[in-house]
């Protein structure tokens, strides 16, 4: 799999370039956004070598597909779509900077993730894990016809919730937004 420019009405999500690391690292050194994202807040060390990690192994190894999210050309957020055991298949992952919240960005980014998944991986179920907090994103998902499947208990005794949405449904008309 190699990545490519995905584009919506307002947004490009392009393939990370080595410019992009300040955005990369800003972006996830922001409390508000990385509470939301794998492990939490990490160091800015961590950071630099996790956006070190998407050229030289998942770009590299073509492991799945990232992108930066970019709006009139400026760095906005991150997008991906990976293989996930935790959530049973593939999994959709975004996170978009404070200054872009409140924009409807997150529902064009999962939608087109989504679509991605589809119609261009094939897969018939998209995921996604949220932490049971994160009432933003579980409306965002909801709307776009995401449906909670189970839970996952963390080893820190929090709850993430596994939603889908599955091809059928998607053909139903289900996963329009509402």
């Amino acid at each position: 799999m190699t990545t490519f420019a995905l584009r919506t009405a307002r947004l490009c999500l392009d393939p990370y370039t080595p410019a992009d690391e300040e955005d990369f690292v800003a972006l996830f050194q922001d409390n508000r956004v990385s509470r939301w994202m794998g492990e939490g807040p990490q160091t800015e060390a961590e950071d630099r070598a996790l956006f070190g990690r998407i050229f030289s192994k998942v770009y590299a190894q073509n492991l799945f597909d990232v992108w930066a999210v970019r709006h009139a050309g400026r760095f906005v957020g991150h997008a991906e779509i990976k293989p996930s055991p935790e959530a049973g298949g593939h999994e959709i992952v975004y996170a978009l900077a404070a200054t872009a919240w409140g924009q409807g960005f997150g529902t064009e980014i999962a939608q087109t993730l989504t679509g991605y998944g589809f119609d261009t991986l094939g897969l018939t179920e998209v995921h996604a894990t949220v932490a049971a907090e994160n009432a933003g994103s579980l409306a965002l998902l909801d709307r776009i016809g995401f449906r909670h499947v189970r839970d996952i208990t963390e080893d820190d005794g929090s709850t993430t919730l596994v939603l889908t949405r599955s091809l059928a449904s998607e053909a139903a008309g289900a996963g329009q937004p509402r």
